[in-house]
């Protein structure tokens, strides 16, 4: 049975939270449809979750909806020359993405975030940070996102042995580019946009 990272993801957050001794309410939807009133939240957040939706405008839309006046709405997204954002690239070159797709990394600038959010929003402000992934071997990382990361994750359940094969090939060559380890270990930074708008 093929594994659905998003279950795998709030399975995680809640044995996180339980450890913390938190008790807060998770509850899987639509992006795109919150089933939530206007103006319900103070804050809304997206951590690498919002960008990957289909139809872009319509889930700004919806963060926008749901916040109050005044409210804030959290993002980071990564960047589309981040090492992510180069994975995006090296994964569309064997499955692209629909007609009319954007490319996900396109929330990680702050022109789209203009675009996407433009009169409904009072102010944006826009950081560049940086992120590590740290991992045993650029194996260990290509074992990891194949299994848990879900735009890698469909990649290769898509392809035949042959395109795994080079694809995983492609993947080893990217990291390699980018470690920064200096050892048999990777160190992989990934910049990405940290995004504060206020509704």
């Amino acid at each position: 049975m093929a594994r659905r990272p998003g279950n795998a993801t709030l399975a995680a957050g809640r044995a996180r939270a339980l450890a913390e001794g938190l008790t807060p309410r998770f509850q899987e939807a639509d992006a795109e449809a919150l089933p939530f009133p206007d103006a319900s939240f103070d804050a809304v957040l997206s951590i690498f979750g919002v960008m990957f939706t289909p139809h872009q405008e319509q889930a700004a839309r919806e963060l926008a909806r749901v916040c109050k006046p005044g409210g804030r709405i959290g993002l980071a997204n990564w960047t589309p020359e981040s090492f992510i954002g180069h994975v995006f690239k090296t994964i569309g070159k064997y499955v692209p993405p629909a007609p009319g797709i954007k490319s996900p990394a396109l929330w990680g600038t702050q022109s789209r975030l203009q675009e996407l959010f433009g009169s409904s929003i009072r102010s944006l402000r826009a950081v560049s940070r940086e992120f590590n992934f740290r991992y045993r071997s650029a194996q260990h990382f290509i074992d990891v996102f194949r299994s848990y990361y879900g735009p890698m994750n469909k990649t290769f359940a898509a392809l035949d042995s042959q395109g795994q094969a080079s694809l995983t090939g492609d993947l080893l060559a990217l990291i390699t580019r980018f470690n920064r380890s200096g050892d048999k270990t990777v160190v992989l930074p990934s910049e990405y946009l940290e995004v504060v708008i206020e509704r």
